[in-house]
């Protein structure tokens, strides 16, 4: 399970017969007045003629576009690509993410060629940065389940950067740094792409401790039977409904020197029926999706470890299968979360809040600098928000940390307040708090249901803590786009591991 193989970064520079490649790809921008040939390693000659030919060729330069054509003696390349940047001005830097999202589109686009040579305009090192990680997240498939591999084409295998900075010495760790960036994000998708028949709350937690192999990490899992006895009521009373028992794990990376402690909870409903709640049939096949905070949690802690981060982070993966049967929890139950707090169900289809609950309650116990909690919680996250953007609720010291890293790493996140009069909409008339609430911003309301589970510190001050919600952005539904794939996406873990990167350097 999760068996990706890594594209090969590197920086190339000179002559580009030298290190030849399967393909050439020069970027083409919109420009006010037409499609524009970017800087490219072409001699001025065959520049001028294909700047010319760009409109008869059908190209505007808009994103996602890449047109094939044979390759030129200069370009040490079978094949010449030419591939869309979006708008551009004379003068003004391309956009880190529109870098970014053009390599990724053209690496996923040439799915099935060894090597491709990327000469978009690295002015430079974060620009060198963005071209490779767009191709590492470009470079992916999701195939272990063919019987026969007839008709796919496997990613490409190894892209080369064309820069005058290939020299500089600042570009090794950057490259490196890309490579595992893409690596904690194809994980993610992969795991989210997991049917239900193979991923479920033990495989998964095997999962977890298969990813963590060899690296500097402390992975501990909760059975059925140790939840029972720590009382952990809310991942157990998810999970009854199911056959296949509720898991919770724990990912610690703690290195010696570390300056800051985090702690990262993950919603991990392998599979979605609503339970007694029954969700309608269309489209329940993509509740497969509805772990993929655990899957984001999970990759960004060990993404950290690889990188090396002077950071305590710890991840709660919360798994469970939300069944009907015999056994599942009913509307009108009251179960006990960890900690004491009990909670009416009143639709056991809200039930990812139930599962983080605990998450979050065991994460303050260890008294971190910041909690983050992660999920595919709402469907109202979709109507406020789309399916691109998240949305970031809970201390303002936290929230605009993430939506400034969110805006670095180039993903799209979204503050979204959490008014004080949701509170009383989620009274019961039998147990501390219910877990649903005023319909209209429901995305908030469950905010507010989270938020009642965050601890104190050592001061007796609240627990800085933030709450994602990615049931849009997780999974793409739609056509591929940039290095996006369909399906399981990975969003949000460059945006925590940016986020952290950030936090650091306030520290140091």
């Amino acid at each position: 399970m999760v068996k990706n193989t890594e594209v090969k970064l590197s920086a190339v520079a000179g002559d580009l017969k030298k290190s030849p490649s399967d393909a050439l790809v020069v970027g083409v921008g919109q420009g006010a007045d037409g499609p524009v040939l970017l800087e490219n390693p072409l001699t001025a000659k065959s520049a001028e003629a294909l700047a010319e030919s760009l409109a008869a060729l059908g190209l505007t330069g808009a994103a996602d576009q890449a047109h094939r054509l044979p390759g030129l003696p200069e370009a040490g390349a079978a094949v010449l690509v030419l591939a869309g940047v979006g708008k551009v001005s004379p003068g003004t830097r391309i956009p880190d993410e529109a870098l970014r999202r053009a390599a990724g589109s053209a690496v996923r686009q040439l799915a099935g060629v060894s090597t491709v040579t990327l000469a978009l305009p690295t002015p430079d090192v974060a620009a060198v940065a963005a071209v490779a990680e767009g191709a590492a997240m470009g470079a992916y498939s999701f195939t272990e389940h063919r019987s026969t591999k007839d008709g796919l084409k496997d990613p490409v295998k190894a892209v080369r950067i064309l820069t005058d900075l290939a020299a500089d010495k600042a570009l090794k760790p950057v490259l490196e740094r890309a490579s595992l960036i893409g690596k904690a994000v194809k994980a993610t998708r992969s795991l989210v792409n997991q049917p239900p028949s193979h991923l479920y709350p033990e495989t998964f937690a095997d999962a977890a401790k298969e990813l963590a192999k060899g690296l500097p990490v402390k992975v501990t899992v909760w059975d059925e039977k140790r939840l029972e006895k720590d009382g952990f009521g809310g991942i157990l009373g998810v999970g009854k409904g199911s056959s296949r028992q509720p898991r919770l794990v724990k990912v610690e990376y703690a290195p010696a020197k570390a300056t800051a402690k985090i702690a990262l909870v993950g919603k991990g409903i392998t599979f979605d029926t609503g339970g007694i709640s029954l969700k309608p049939h269309l489209g329940m096949g993509e509740m497969k999706s509805d772990m993929a905070g655990a899957a984001v949690v999970l990759n960004t802690v060990l993404a950290l470890a690889e990188l090396g981060l002077p950071v305590k982070a710890t991840a709660w993966l919360c798994i469970a299968e939300n069944m009907p049967s015999g056994s599942a929890q009913r509307p009108a139950d009251v179960m006990t979360i960890f900690g004491g707090k009990t909670v009416e169900v009143l639709n056991t289809d809200a039930e990812g809040r139930l599962v983080m609950a605990d998450g979050i309650v065991a994460a303050s116990q260890e008294y971190p600098d910041a909690i983050i909690d992660v999920a595919t919680l709402t469907g109202a996250q979709l109507i406020a928000l789309g399916d691109r953007t998240a949305g970031v609720m809970g201390a303002d010291s936290v929230t605009g940390a993430i939506k400034a890293a969110a805006d670095r790493a180039g993903e799209l996140v979204w503050p979204m307040p959490l008014p004080e009069e949701l509170r009383p909409s989620l009274d019961s008339q039998v147990a501390d708090i219910a877990n649903i609430g005023e319909r209209h911003g429901g995305m908030m309301t469950a905010a507010v249901f989270l938020r009642e589970f965050v601890g104190k510190d050592r001061n007796g001050e609240q627990i800085p803590w933030a709450h994602i919600d990615i049931a849009g952005p997780s999974f793409n539904t739609g056509s591929p786009y940039g290095y996006t794939h369909k399906q399981g996406t990975g969003s949000t873990v460059r945006t925590l591991v940016t986020y952290v990167e950030d936090l650091l350097a306030k520290t140091a």
